[in-house]
């Protein structure tokens, strides 16, 4: 692809291969769920419901376990910011793989990129997602990232800001783009 797109919404899809074949067609931030590790995964929840109260992008694969993984997180997400998408039903086996699916069936990763791009190409915007303007840098010189007790920060700000804990200093970063404000980060910040 020569343009990537840029979403109105992060999207968010299964695993970690269809984040890489989608990092190749968009800019915007791609989501990985782990497949169905989601359900045990409470952290995970609940920052797809803060994601969700700015909007989203869903893009599982079209087989019996998409569809289930789709209606498992459906719960945590607003339905009135929530776009659900779906790939064409094609038969045919992903590259890296040994035998094709149960149902056959390619999923995100083994759909060609084109289909893929005609399929989010509706989705675009000029402005792209909200973005906070928070870097790593940001992070190090609030003494959220390389000092000392940074983790123990970062987890009193997620704490503050409706976040999970346990973010990295990258995945606070990405969560924080896509959830606040500059206004709204240095408002907890001041809190904590």
């Amino acid at each position: 692809m020569t343009n990537k797109l840029c979403l109105i919404y992060p999207l968010i899809v299964e695993g970690k291969y269809d984040v890489q074949k989608l990092k190749n067609i968009v800019s915007s931030p791609v989501i990985e769920l782990g497949g169905f590790s989601v359900f045990n995964n409470n952290q995970k929840k609940l920052l797809l419901k803060k994601m969700s109260s700015s909007g989203v992008i869903v893009l599982t694969d079209s087989d019996k376990a998409g569809h289930f993984i789709r209606s498992h997180i459906r719960p945590y997400l607003d339905p009135q910011k929530t776009i659900n998408l779906y790939i064409p039903c094609v038969k045919g086996k992903e590259k890296r793989k040994s035998s094709a699916s149960a149902e056959g069936l390619l999923g995100v990763e083994g759909i060609d990129d084109s289909v893929l791009y005609d399929l989010l190409k509706p989705y675009e915007t000029a402005d792209g997602v909200i973005h906070s303007g928070i870097d790593k840098m940001t992070l190090y010189q609030d003494g959220l990232s390389g000092g000392k007790d940074s983790a123990a920060k970062r987890d009193r700000l997620a704490l503050e800001l409706g976040l999970p804990a346990g973010l990295t200093a990258n995945a606070l970063i990405l969560a924080l783009d896509l959830t606040v404000s500059q206004e709204q980060y240095r408002a907890a910040l001041e809190k904590i």
